[in-house]
């Protein structure tokens, strides 16, 4: 089986260092699904958020600890890298369904992204 390699992974603006203010549980669960979405797959607890961008390839990993619900999100729409947008802990306590505010910043953070692909890499 031919291995694949790592594509290296960006951060848009604080999702970094919202992730690191994560417990250390949360975040080896986290830094183990991009690690696995760095080398071409998708770990058993990302799930396509369409709400983002239409066929973007936007996931969300989230992990649950102490009754918090912990979400990054990324993309691997761009073949060369993958692009961390956000990193939140859940705080509605109604539904399932991302907050409003949270879609609209990974729609822009998802902008600067493609912004970011097009200079490093060049097109698509």
């Amino acid at each position: 089986m031919k291995k694949t390699a790592e594509k290296p992974l960006y951060w848009i603006a604080s999702s970094k260092e919202d992730l690191i203010k994560f417990p250390e549980e949360v975040k080896d669960v986290m830094g183990y699904s991009l690690d696995v979405a760095q080398n071409g797959g998708k770990a058993d607890n990302a799930k396509p958020l369409s709400n983002v961008v239409k066929g973007g390839r936007v996931y969300e990993v989230f992990d649950d600890h102490k009754g918090d619900t912990y979400r990054a999100v990324y993309t691997v729409k761009f073949g060369k890298a993958v692009y961390v947008l956000h990193a939140f802990k859940k705080k509605s306590t109604k539904g399932i369904s991302t907050p409003k505010p949270d879609v609209d910043l990974m729609k822009a953070r998802y902008k600067k992204a493609e912004e970011h692909y097009k200079k490093t890499f060049g097109s698509k």
